[in-house]
């Protein structure tokens, strides 16, 4: 067998080297997340966890029981979850939503308390408690979202947008930031403004209405609202949502259990609905955060709960990946032109195969991303 010039060797080498180091640094701390845990328990029999926050530079991640108001807390690099800061705290007695800022505080929507608060990631010391002040009307703190300088809050009962400061080392007070009333944004009966995505460096928002399956646009600059173009679909009983570049995943539950992929087009003036992830682990999924090219997905179990059944334990966090692979082409968006020309039946449909490894448990199928 004859050898390689050495001349040839060394760019080879060093082109091994750098995909390596990319490789690593795409997985985070700790080991490759193709070795971390596909399924992460939380201890206790009656958690029903609806919120999920990850912190990117430690790679820990927190989890909130909407039974008592406990917070949980793991890392991607282990399967077991602990209790991290103890359910009824400074009448913290539900949380819902959940995110982390980089300045090691972790937000927490209250639910029906009216109330939201921000604990530190070290301790899970209470540093501020943020007061709706809803008095008799009903109120259901839901999700929240962070852009720089501001933290902003779903009421899925009341039709407003709630915001605090967060620049410096201290947070504001709730302000009502946005009235809803007189928008296109109208509230029915149920849950109406649920999860929350911030895109454009705070510029917009994104926010679904679980009841009708609505996204809207929300400019942080103007107030200005409008529906989001899906070209005729919906995502009812979206909840949580996940901002990743033009993409924003919507998890799905109640009688659909599944996460849609939606490309946000135009200024995030339209919408398509493309890729379907499912999973055998999925059990009523309310929110994800994302790690990497996976989706840590929460199993809240809302159904047996709401239900009167008995709950699957332990409680978990599904990890699935992202999709990727062949996707749908739709021949209706060449040369950019307008969501109109696309509709599901014009786009030939694909499955996206996801990558063998601990999250084969997942399916992603494609309508055209």
């Amino acid at each position: 067998m004859s050898l390689a010039p050495r001349w040839i060797l060394l760019p080879v080498l060093a082109a091994v080297a750098v995909l390596t180091g990319t490789m690593g640094a795409l997985a985070g701390p700790g080991r490759p997340a193709g070795n971390r845990p596909s399924v992460y328990t939380i201890p206790g029999d009656a958690v029903f966890p609806e919120g999920i926050a990850l912190d990117q530079r430690s790679k820990d991640f927190f989890v909130s029981s909407t039974t008592d108001g406990t917070i949980f807390k793991g890392n991607v690099d282990h399967a077991a979850l602990a209790p991290f800061a103890a359910g009824g705290a400074d009448g913290r007695t539900t949380a819902i939503g959940l995110k982390v800022d980089g300045r090691g505080r972790l937000f927490v929507a209250g639910g029906g308390t009216g109330r939201a608060f921000v604990l530190d990631t070290k301790d899970g010391r209470t540093l501020k408690i943020l007061d709706s002040n809803p008095g008799r009307s009903p109120t259901f703190i839901n999700d929240v979202t962070l852009a720089p300088g501001f933290a902003y809050f779903t009421d899925s009962m009341r039709p407003v947008i709630l915001r605090a400061a967060t620049s410096g080392d201290t947070v504001g007070d709730f302000e009502l930031w946005l009235d809803l009333t007189g928008t296109p944004f109208v509230y029915r009966s149920g849950y109406n403004a649920n999860g929350i995505a911030s895109f454009d460096g705070g510029r917009l928002l994104v926010v679904v209405q679980y009841n009708t399956g609505k996204l809207f646009r929300i400019d942080t600059r103007t107030k200005a609202v409008s529906e989001i173009d899906l070209g005729g679909e919906t995502v009812t009983n979206g909840d949580g949502l996940v901002a990743h570049g033009s993409r924003l995943y919507v998890v799905r539950n109640a009688s659909v259990k599944q996460i849609s992929e939606v490309k946000l087009l135009h200024g995030k003036r339209e919408g398509r609905v493309g890729a379907t992830i499912t999973s055998d682990e999925f059990m009523f999924p309310t929110t994800a955060a994302r790690d990497g090219e996976r989706l840590l997905v929460v199993n809240s179990q809302f159904d047996k709960r709401d239900g009167g059944g008995t709950p699957v334990l332990p409680f978990t966090v599904a990890a699935v990946p992202l999709p990727r692979g062949v996707r749908g082409t739709c021949r209706g968006m060449r040369g950019g032109g307008s969501l109109s020309a696309c509709r599901p039946s014009r786009c030939a449909p694909a499955t996206a195969i996801a990558p063998r490894s601990s999250t084969s448990s997942a399916r992603t199928t494609s309508t055209g991303a």
